[in-house]
């Protein structure tokens, strides 16, 4: 069956053979029309976001708003997603990375109150929501905030 897969008719074109003479239709300037910047040499003398000396886009536009570079981010984990660790896990950031349930190369954890939780869960995350810390203490867990 893979030996017949191929592509639909219509679908690939041969490629131009620019610049070979007046029989291939693309003679002579092949294809970049006639003087200028855009038909010389090295395909692409100027960077992409040049506008040929216009005011750029990126000055037209207006700048608006603030963005903190000291910005913390947080992965959010619902409580009924730390089901998976059973009654009486100890549970932490580098336990939630090799569970797969947040990514070792982004910011903090953040613990939100959805679901069920586990019994006599112990939890260390960086941020935690006050639904999600009262639903853990009354199933008997215990919650430390870690910088």
């Amino acid at each position: 069956m893979l030996d017949r897969l191929a592509p639909r008719p219509g679908a690939q074109r041969p490629h131009k053979r620019v610049g070979r003479g007046p029989g291939s239709g693309l003679n002579k300037t092949a294809g970049r029309g006639e003087k200028g910047q855009g038909k010389r040499s090295p395909g692409r003398e100027v960077p992409f976001h040049f506008e040929g000396g216009q005011m750029p886009m990126a000055r037209r536009l207006p700048k608006r708003g603030f963005h903190n570079l000291f910005r913390k981010t947080y992965q959010i984990v619902n409580v009924g997603v730390l089901a998976v660790f059973g009654d009486g896990a100890s549970i932490d950031r580098e336990v939630l990375v090799a569970r797969g349930l947040v990514n070792a190369k982004r910011g903090g954890v953040k613990l939100l109150g959805e679901g069920e939780a586990p019994k006599n869960l112990k939890v260390k995350v960086h941020q935690v929501s006050a639904g999600a810390r009262k639903k853990i203490e009354e199933a008997g867990g215990s919650i430390e905030v870690v910088k």
